[in-house]
């Protein structure tokens, strides 16, 4: 039976799905067969998920762990070198996180679409296979209904009209029995009416489930772009609350990628198992339906399968065509002799040519080539583009999975350093002149108090002058306070240089770190001719 299958092969993926364990809640192995009615194998596909679930905890508690060493056992790290290495970590973490996702959201855009378009190829072939049966259904109805209605009723005036002739009677009785005769073969087809109700419930059934599938799949996507690009913006603006918020909607997101990844790779190895052998399923499910001989000629389609049909259209045609035959011999000897029968023998003629136009379209519709071919359209749709799509969508769960664990991980330690440097701010004294926020603080006041800083200025400059000439001082430029402070006019005054030593926070552990290498440069830079420009009265 199976080398006579030449057109479907189904694709490697679903034999290394197929191989999958299917193991039930007891943990006891199952056959690898489909059969989505026994509760077992639901069991073992159930079980598939409970691995997703499994793995969702692992992941969990390895993210707790972290942050539990993260929070509990913290180290000194105050100095500069490890504070540019761990800011240069959560830099590449976040940028490693969303790469990741963003690959994660494309891979999981096309799974979505292949997805999508496999289940579409499928509900399109069981509309079409249903509408080919409902044709076959409609024939048959009409063919013996035209029989049984029409035609009697023709037959009857027709025996009372020739009563006087027995051999024009003799023909009306040969005629009723290739009625009867026609009528016994369209019943004895198989009742497709229960197969057409079961095909368009379950394409109904199938287009309703992918549309909502796509949907939430879309929306799950959009959601984790979305919750990537804040958390970067986050990291990018260094904001607490936006950080707290993409850590919770991260979790949340992590636990639905998991989910997610059960549910598709349950469902993709119950459609493998089924690609893997359709036509053993099928012949299962319809054999109290169809007869197996029909079920496997249109199953297989092929030259060497005899036709079920061939004897009942057979006798179909042979009994058309005798009937025909007799109508002709009445409209031609009887209707001379009664003129009233040519009404009815002309509408039994009218009603045998549609009888034979409904059988050339019966006979195109039983070949097994139609119906084939919506059976293979529906096993490529499924097969290929179905599970080959769902295979994507669980590399992107495990993708998205990865990128937020990732972001898990970054987020509490940019959260620390924001905190660490807000706390060392509000350390720092707000009169020191080398702290950042004083020189914001003061860059205001600057504008107000421009013309009284240039006075003091200018009272300062002509009293050291008055004391010390400045031979030198033309020269060599004296270095100007107010681009040592940031053009903050309240230290311009300040004779600090002329202490003769630098403040004790330039060389202080707890405040070592608060100054950039290029002001502590350019105070241990000053030549002696500057220090004494700015005051040999205040050397220490």
């Amino acid at each position: 039976m199976s080398s006579a299958r030449v057109d479907y092969i189904a694709p490697w993926w679903t034999y290394w799905l197929h191989q999958f364990p299917h193991v039930n809640l007891r943990f006891q192995p199952l056959d690898h067969t489909f059969n989505p009615q026994d509760e077992n194998y639901q069991q073992s596909l159930i079980f598939l998920g409970c691995v997703a679930a499994a793995g969702l905890g692992v992941n969990l508690l390895c993210l707790a762990i972290y942050l539990s060493c993260l929070c509990c056992c913290r180290k000194d790290e105050e100095e500069e070198e490890s504070k540019k290495s761990n800011s240069c970590c959560v830099t590449w973490a976040a940028v490693a996180a969303g790469l990741i996702c963003c690959v994660a959201v494309g891979v999981g855009f096309y799974g979505n679409s292949e997805t999508n378009d496999g289940v579409y190829q499928l509900t399109y072939s069981l509309y079409n296979a249903n509408h080919t049966l409902a044709g076959v259904d409609s024939l048959v109805t009409g063919t013996v209904g035209g029989m049984q209605g029409g035609l009697n009723e023709h037959l009857s005036r027709l025996g009372e009209i020739f009563a006087a002739r027995g051999d024009f009677v003799q023909r009306l009785q040969f005629m009723q029995q290739m009625s009867e005769n026609i009528m016994k073969q369209l019943l004895g087809l198989p009742d497709w009416e229960k197969a057409k109700v079961d095909l368009a419930a379950i394409a109904d059934q199938t287009a309703y489930v992918e549309y909502y599938r796509w949907l939430t799949y879309l929306l799950i996507l959009i959601l984790d772009l979305v919750i990537c690009l804040a958390a970067c913006l986050g990291l990018a603006k260094q904001s607490r609350w936006l950080l707290t918020t993409m850590m919770v909607c991260g979790v949340l997101t992590l636990i639905l990628s998991w989910a997610s990844l059960g549910a598709d790779v349950a469902t993709a190895v119950g459609t493998s198992d089924f690609c893997v052998a359709p036509d053993k399923f099928l012949m299962n499910q319809t054999k109290d339906v169809i007869s197996s001989d029909i079920v496997h000629y249109y199953l297989y389609c092929s030259q060497t399968l005899p036709n079920p049909f061939q004897q009942s259209l057979t006798v179909f045609q042979r009994s058309l065509t005798t009937m025909q035959i007799q109508i002709q011999g009445l409209l031609q000897f009887a209707v001379p002799l009664f003129p009233t029968a040519e009404r009815d023998l002309l509408s039994i003629q009218h009603l045998l040519n549609n009888s034979e136009a409904s059988l050339h379209q019966l006979t195109a519709l039983l070949d097994c080539r139609g119906l084939n071919k919506d059976y293979l359209d529906a096993l490529i749709g499924v097969c290929y583009d179905g599970v080959e799509g769902l295979l994507y969508l669980c590399l992107f769960s495990l993708l998205a999975a990865c990128a937020f664990s990732v972001m898990l991980c970054a987020i509490p330690r940019a959260w620390r350093q924001i905190a660490n440097r807000d706390r060392d701010y509000d350390d720092i004294d707000d009169g020191d002149p080398f702290n950042p926020q004083s020189r914001r603080m003061m860059s205001h006041r600057s504008e107000q108090g421009n013309m009284h800083s240039f006075c003091s200025y200018s009272s300062s400059m002509g009293s050291q002058t008055s004391l010390h000439p400045p031979t030198q001082a033309v020269t060599n430029a004296p270095l100007n306070q107010s681009a040592l402070f940031g053009g903050n006019p309240r230290y311009e005054n300040v004779p600090l240089i002329g202490r003769g030593s630098p403040p004790p926070s330039l060389y202080s552990q707890p405040y070592r770190n608060r100054y950039s290498p290029t002001m502590r440069a350019t105070y241990l830079s000053m030549t002696e001719d500057q220090i004494r420009h700015y005051g040999e009265d205040f050397r220490a």
